[in-house]
């Protein structure tokens, strides 16, 4: 039977199921990645489950996000990191080695595998012919332990690419023109698989931009096929002969479909504070900035920090403006440094900040209140970069150097009546300096014991599902809330990672400050009510575990964003959707919701009767939980599963 790429892909990892859109299937996983953001809790999971050893090919663990060591609490922790890696087997990437996704794809990317992360963005991986698929942390650990993972079989959404980009534009502006056209929630239920003869214009790397962003779409997944373009990467990586060819069947057929021509696209920008508010550049040209800011694992290539350094050489950017350059590895600051980009950009009055996540994730580099900042990173939620009152876009490399030199938001494309400059030439060289010194591979003889911080605290218990549950409405909140405002990330907060019931002092701390001292005052339970796309955005799993530990057992939205709602499941919190928006417009904050029959009607149907005791009121939800899943929550969550 003929097949899309994404289709074969689940095909061959099959493991429980139909492949029919909507139904539950189960997959065999290949490889695993984990973060310092969130490893800290997959390895304390992995403890909690009393696991001796690892079932995948390969699982590594990166520490990209906390690098800021002001104190004991990071550097704890990545000593603790490193030790589960030899307890258990795992590759290890340390502080300075880069972020996850592009070291990922150049040191360990296979054509035809499987990979879970614990970090939403992994679906980066894609651009190497790869499922990969971002998840909690808990979903990591089950796969790590041998556990095949669980996600509903999506929809497969096929773009066809045309022509060729236009000088000044990149593929940053080919995703943010699928994000103009479908906002932050047009891919939830389907893996984005990109096809068509544009794709001969575009480098492994620029597809990792494209793969990358594509959970700004909430899809869950993006796939390219395995080409020449990767087969180019892999030589230029040393790692040529692990290429496979991977390609979907001429007469394949897409669930949806979808042509962008290529050489119609501009210079595009996503104003805040979302990425889906997207514009040409040239309607918000002309607005002052503060900051112009290249690099993370939406922009990681060569070219997106060459093609920058081009512009800016033997120019200066204004005094005024914060010039950001963000190296996404070891390996590229020494290819930018041997290649003479890395000068260039310095003496433009670039800032050079060390390898990693840095700003993208709110650790530094954060901008002045009521400032633009300009940033080819892949998110703008609200108060994302360390600043409460941001103001964020999200732009290619191209009009982040462009507007660094102007001083104020610029079309790159101008540059060439106010500079007289053209296109800088750009293409990938077939050899470059590949240093992965750094990396740990797993000993030989896995084994020894977790070294634990003073701030890594084990997990609290968690509790099965009651008769009934009663509480109120301690937070209600609009559409498209994200993890970000759910559990806020930054210099501040993610040192307490590996810390719950430090860390959920902050819960919805972005929404309401103060709103801890309200749940500690009540306890628990009580429940949160949300719009659509609720949760979307970070896979942070402490967006569920914090208010779970401060009370929280069921929530109430319109829809939920796939990784949180799967959060929710695995850590026991009832999550529920309105079946009539009315009902939602109708509950207030503060107002009790009594479930009087939650844990029976959860086994016996998709209907659960909620009673707003304060209005006197009653309404029928619905879940949209597999019998697997509901056995999960009513057990309270994954974790007491796997044990049980």
């Amino acid at each position: 039977m003929a097949g899309t790429v994404t289709e074969k892909l689940i095909e061959d990892h099959l493991v429980d199921g139909q492949l029919e859109p909507g139904e539950e299937i189960a997959l065999e996983i290949d490889q695993t990645l984990t973060q310092d953001a969130t490893g800290t809790m997959v390895m304390l999971e992995l403890e909690a489950m009393n696991v001796e050893h690892l079932e995948t090919e390969l699982s590594a663990q990166y520490v990209d996000h906390n690098l800021i060591q002001e104190d004991n609490k990071n550097p704890d922790d990545h000593l603790f990191l490193n030790s589960a890696c030899e307890k258990w087997g795992i590759w290890y990437s340390p502080a300075g080695n880069g972020v996850s996704h592009p070291v990922h794809q150049e040191r360990f990317g296979v054509p035809g595998k499987t990979l879970l992360g614990s970090d939403s963005h992994t679906p980066a991986a894609g651009a190497m012919g790869m499922l990969a698929i971002g998840s909690g942390g808990l979903d990591i650990a089950m796969a790590m332990a041998g556990e095949p993972y669980h996600v509903n079989a999506p929809e497969v959404w096929g773009v066809e690419l045309r022509g060729e980009l236009p000088d000044w534009c990149s593929a940053k502006d080919v995703v943010l023109e699928m994000l103009r056209r479908h906002d932050v929630d047009g891919g939830v239920g389907r893996v984005i698989e990109y096809h068509g003869p544009g794709l001969d214009t575009l480098t492994a790397m620029d597809r990792h931009v494209i793969a990358n962003m594509g959970t700004e779409l909430g899809a869950t997944s993006t796939v390219f096929p395995a080409d020449d373009a990767v087969k180019r990467f892999l030589a230029q990586q040393q790692r040529e002969e692990e290429f496979r060819p991977l390609h979907a069947d001429d007469d394949a057929e897409y669930h949806v479909t979808e042509t962008i021509r290529l050489d119609e696209i501009e210079p595009l920008i996503a104003k805040p504070s979302s990425p889906g508010n997207v514009v040409p550049v040239t309607e918000v040209a002309g607005e002052n900035i503060y900051q112009s800011y290249i690099g993370s694992s939406a922009n990681p290539g060569l070219r997106d920090f060459a093609v920058p350094a081009m512009i800016v050489e033997g120019e200066r950017v204004p005094p005024e403006v914060s010039f950001d350059v963000n190296p996404t590895s070891r390996q590229m600051l020494e290819n930018l440094t041997e290649m003479g980009y890395l000068g260039s950009l310095i003496a433009s009055g670039a800032r050079i900040h060390q390898a990693g996540c840095n700003g993208c994730i709110g650790m530094g580099q954060a901008p002045a209140s009521g400032r633009n900042s300009l940033r080819t990173v892949p998110r703008n939620f609200p108060g994302r970069t360390g600043t409460r009152e941001d103001s964020v876009f999200l732009c290619s490399p191209e009009t982040a150097a462009a507007s660094a030199l102007a001083g104020e938001i610029t079309d790159p494309r101008t540059l060439e009546e106010t500079h007289g400059m053209t296109y800088p030439s750009w293409s990938e060289p077939s050899e470059i300096i590949v240093d992965d010194a750094a990396l740990s591979p797993p000993p030989e003889n896995p084994g020894g014991e977790l070294e634990k911080g003073p701030n890594v605290k084990s997990l609290p218990g968690f509790e099965r599902v009651p008769d009934t549950i009663t509480g109120p409405v301690l937070m209600k909140v609009g559409d498209d809330i994200s993890t970000d405002e759910i559990m806020p990330a930054g210099s501040e907060v993610l040192p307490y990672r590996s810390n719950i019931p430090k860390i959920s002092e902050w819960v919805f701390d972005q929404i309401e400050q103060g709103f801890y001292e309200r749940a500690q005052e009540q306890g628990a339970p009580w429940l949160v009510v949300g719009g659509s796309n609720y949760g979307q955005g970070s896979s942070r799993e402490h967006a569920a575990l914090a208010p779970y530990y401060l009370g929280m057992r069921a929530a109430l939205a319109v829809s939920y964003a796939r990784i949180h709602w799967q959060n929710l499941v695995n850590f026991g919190i009832v999550p529920l959707e309105f079946t009539d928006r009315a009902d939602y417009d109708s509950v207030d904050q503060g107002d009790t919701l009594e479930l009087p029959a939650v844990r029976a009607e959860l086994q016996n149907g998709q209907e659960v009767t909620v009673c707003n005791t304060t209005q006197d009121t009653e309404f029928v939800a619905e879940h949209s939980l597999s019998p697997r899943q509901v056995e999960i929550v009513l057990q309270g969550g994954l974790i007491e599963d796997y044990k049980a």
